[in-house]
């Protein structure tokens, strides 16, 4: 009997393990939005600060006159 629940257990793991790698890549974009997005505001602010940093350093935003 043990043995038919650890091959139970181990049929599903694998199935979800496939199941896992079928949906393909995950989007970094969107896995890097969650994970900021899970953050308090305090703890994102530093993230947040250096990536307008980098939008500024490489001209990308664009300075409207008002």
């Amino acid at each position: 009997m043990i043995y038919v629940i650890i091959g139970i257990i181990v049929v599903v793991a694998v199935v979800l393990l496939v199941v896992r790698n079928l949906r393909g890549p995950s989007d970094p974009v969107d896995s890097f939005r969650r994970q900021i997005d899970a953050l308090s505001p305090e703890a994102r602010r530093p993230t947040v600060d250096q990536v307008r940093r980098v939008d500024e350093d490489s001209g990308e935003t664009e300075q409207n006159g008002s």
